[in-house]
C-alpha cells in the first residue's frame, strides 16, 4: 500500500503530510468549528429571517446547524449564506461569553420567539446558563469553547457542503427540519486536503464500487439496509468466512448454528429486551409472554448450548463460533450501504472459561484479531480502545465488583501486551467492557473491526455453571470477540480501502484468460478449467473481442492476474502474464503459472 517516493517526485510532491486533526483531538479545532457554527447561524437568519435555529455542534470533521425554515435551502443559498458569513468574519466581532441565570435565559429566549431553544434550555441541567454572543447583534445557548473574535478564522479554510433533512431530536413524529453541514480548518492548506480527501473518498465510495463490480445490490421491494448478495459478492463473503473459519478450528473453536428468531424471553434475561427493545424488529405475536422477536445478538443462544449440559472445568475453555445473521431496526435515515445495516452476519464467538483462563485466553483472542487485521493489509495504523463504562451512567447492568474485574483484566491485556492504547469512557456494551481495535484507512478515516470483551455479568443472570476440580458449581467468565464486526461492515470496509482493486486471495475473479483469437479459445478454457481445479478463481473470456478490448474489460474489472493466449502460448503451451499489481510479466509455462499463483493465494501475497 505505500510506495516509495520516485527521484523524479517534484519538491511540490514531497512536501510533509498535511495533517488532518479529528474535532475531539484538537481544542484549538473545537474553537474555530463552534465559532464558525454561530456565524453560520447568523448568517442565516440574517438572509432567512423566518428561519429558527435549533442545535449547532462541531462533529469530528466539521459541524451543522439544524433550522426550521419554510422553504427548502438552494446550492445558490449556500452560496449566499457563505458570502455572508465571510462578511462577518471580516467586521471582527468579539466573540463574548456570558453567564445568565435559568429565568434570564427563558426571558430572553422568548423575547425572540425561539421555541426550539426553550426545549434545548430544558435538556441542560447546569447553572449558571452559558450564552455566546457574536457582537451585540447574536447569540445562542453554547457550552463553548470558542474563539476570541471572529477575525481568527480565515474565510478560506471554511465550505458549506450540503443541505441534508433530519427530524428534531432525531424523532420522525416531530418536526423536519434541514441540516446545514459545514467544515472549518485552521488554514486553506487543510481545506484543500480535507476536499482532495473527500474528492477521493467518492472514487472510493463502496456503494458505487459495489455496483460496478457486481459485489452487491439494494432492492426498494426487500427493503432499505436489506443487501442483496450477487454471485461476485458471495465469492468475496465466503472466501473471507473460510479464512476465519479455518483460523478458528485452528485455535481450538467449535462451530454452531442458531436459528433467526427466539422467545421474549430470552433477551428479557440477557437484558436486550428491556435495554434495547426500540432497536428491534417489532415482536411477532400478540402477548409479550408468548412472542417472538428477529435475533438481534448471538450471545444468548451460544449460552443455551453451554447451557444445554453440565459443564466440567476439563471442558473449559469452551469456545463457540458462529456467523451469525442479526437484525437491528436501524432507522432509515442511519442507514448507509454496508456500513450500516439492517440484517448483517457477524462472525461471532463466546468463550466460556475460568477466572484462572481469563487472561491467558483473552491474550490469544488478541493475537487472533491483530492476525485478522494483518491478513487484511489493515496493521499499518491502528489503535486500540479500551471501552469502560461510565460510572455516571445507568445503562449498564450488574455490580461494581464485575465491571472491575472485567476492565482490570482488559487492563493486564494491553500491559501484558505493551500495546497503545486509550480508554474511551461511555463506549463499553451493557453488559462488559471491550477492547476495540480502530484502523485508519488510505483516506486516514477511523473505523471499528474487531472487538473483545469481558462479561461477568450474563452468566450471573443466565446462571451459568461448571463442576470445578474440588467438585463444587462454580460461575465462569464470558468473552465476546469478532475479529470482523461484521461480514457487511468489513466489506464496506475493504471495498473502500482497496478501492475495489482486491488483493488476490480475497478477489472474487483471481485470473482472466485471454485468447488472442477464436483459434485460443478451447486452450485457453481448458487453462482456465485446471485452474479451477486447482482452487484458482479464473475464467476465459471468449466474447471474440480484440485483444486490447479484453485487457480493458480485465482491468475496469480490477482482476489481479491477465493471461493472454496466442498462437505461440499455445505452442509452448505458456501464458503471457501481466498484472494490476507488477504489470507485464512475460511468458511462463502454464504449470509454472498455476504453482506460482497458488502459493501466492496460500500466502496472502501479490503475483
Amino acid at each position: 500500500m505505500v510506495q516509495q517516493m520516485s527521484s523524479a517526485q517534484s519538491p511540490a510532491q514531497q512536501q510533509p503530510k498535511i495533517q488532518l486533526p479529528r474535532t475531539s483531538e484538537s481544542e484549538t479545532l473545537k474553537k474555530i468549528r463552534h465559532t464558525a457554527s454561530h456565524i453560520m447561524a447568523m448568517a442565516v437568519q440574517k438572509l432567512f429571517p423566518k428561519a429558527q435555529v435549533t442545535i449547532g455542534p462541531w462533529i469530528e470533521n466539521g459541524f451543522y446547524y439544524d433550522f426550521d425554515n419554510p422553504e427548502p435551502f438552494t446550492e445558490k443559498d449556500l452560496k449566499a449564506i457563505q458570502k455572508e458569513m465571510v462578511k462577518i468574519i471580516n467586521r471582527k466581532l468579539p466573540v463574548i461569553r456570558e453567564e445568565v441565570s435559568r429565568e434570564e435565559a427563558q426571558r430572553r429566549i422568548k423575547a425572540i420567539n425561539e421555541p426550539y431553544k426553550l426545549e434545548i434550555l430544558d435538556d441542560i441541567k447546569q447553572e449558571p446558563i452559558t450564552i455566546y454572543h457574536l457582537g451585540d447583534e447574536w447569540w445562542d445557548l453554547c457550552a463553548g469553547p470558542h474563539l476570541e473574535n471572529t477575525s481568527e478564522l480565515s474565510p478560506k479554510a471554511i465550505e458549506l457542503e450540503s443541505v441534508a433533512g433530519a427530524y428534531w431530536r432525531g424523532d420522525e413524529t416531530k418536526a423536519q427540519l434541514q441540516r446545514i453541514y459545514a467544515t472549518a480548518w485552521e488554514s486553506p492548506e487543510q481545506l484543500a486536503e480535507y476536499k482532495r480527501r473527500k474528492e477521493e473518498a467518492l472514487r472510493r465510495d463502496h456503494r458505487k464500487l459495489g455496483k460496478e463490480l457486481g459485489l452487491f445490490v439494494f432492492s426498494d421491494d426487500v427493503g432499505p439496509g436489506l443487501p442483496l448478495w450477487t454471485p461476485k459478492g458471495t465469492i468475496l463473503r465466503s472466501v473471507l468466512e473460510d479464512f476465519l473459519k479455518q483460523e478458528q478450528i485452528n485455535r481450538g473453536y467449535q462451530p454452531v448454528v442458531t436459528p433467526h428468531i427466539s422467545r421474549v424471553e430470552l433477551f428479557k434475561i440477557s437484558g436486550h429486551w428491556q435495554k434495547y427493545k426500540d432497536d428491534l424488529f417489532p415482536m411477532m405475536g400478540e402477548k409479550e409472554e408468548e412472542g417472538f422477536v428477529l435475533k438481534a445478538m448471538n450471545c444468548p443462544f451460544h449460552i443455551q448450548i453451554y447451557k444445554s449440559e453440565l459443564r466440567s472445568y476439563r471442558e473449559l475453555p469452551l469456545r463457540l463460533a458462529e456467523f451469525g445473521t442479526v437484525y437491528r431496526y436501524e432507522q432509515s435515515g442511519e442507514l448507509g450501504g454496508l456500513t450500516r445495516v439492517r440484517g448483517f452476519t457477524q462472525d461471532d464467538a463466546h468463550l466460556f472459561v475460568t477466572p484462572e483462563q481469563l487472561d491467558s485466553e483473552f491474550l490469544n483472542v488478541v493475537d487472533l484479531i491483530l492476525s485478522v487485521i494483518k491478513s487484511l493489509r489493515l496493521d499499518q495504523n491502528f489503535k486500540a480502545r479500551l471501552s469502560f463504562r461510565d460510572p455516571t451512567s445507568d445503562k449498564y447492568i450488574g455490580s461494581d465488583d464485575a465491571w472491575n474485574k472485567a476492565e482490570n483484566a482488559i487492563r493486564r491485556a494491553v500491559e501484558t501486551l505493551g500495546m497503545d492504547h486509550f480508554e474511551g469512557i461511555g463506549e463499553a456494551a451493557f453488559y462488559g467492557p471491550k477492547l476495540d481495535f480502530i484502523v485508519k484507512d488510505a483516506l486516514e478515516r477511523e473505523w471499528q473491526l474487531g472487538t473483545v470483551q469481558v462479561d461477568y455479568n450474563l452468566p450471573e443472570r443466565f446462571d451459568l455453571e461448571y463442576v470445578a476440580e474440588d467438585g463444587t458449581r462454580k460461575r465462569p467468565v464470558m468473552i465476546h470477540r469478532a475479529p470482523f464486526g461484521s461480514l457487511e461492515r468489513l466489506i464496506g470496509i475493504l471495498i473502500e480501502e482497496y478501492a475495489g482493486d482486491f488483493p488476490l486471495w480475497l478477489a472474487p475473479a483471481q485470473v482472466r484468460l485471454l485468447p488472442v483469437s477464436e483459434a485460443q479459445q478451447d486452450f485457453a478454457m481448458n487453462v482456465a478449467t485446471k485452474m479451477r481445479a486447482g482452487g484458482i478463481r479464473a475464467a476465459a473470456d471468449t466474447s471474440n473481442e480484440r485483444l486490447g478490448k479484453l485487457i480493458r474489460n480485465a482491468e475496469k474489472e480490477k482482476i489481479p492476474v491477465m493471461a493472454v493466449v496466442g498462437a505461440k502460448e499455445v505452442e509452448a503451451n505458456s501464458l503471457s502474464i501481466r498484472t494490476r499489481a507488477a504489470g507485464e510479466l512475460g511468458v511462463m509455462p502454464v504449470d509454472d503459472v498455476l504453482h506460482k499463483i497458488k502459493d501466492a493465494i496460500a500466502n496472502h501475497d501479490n503475483f
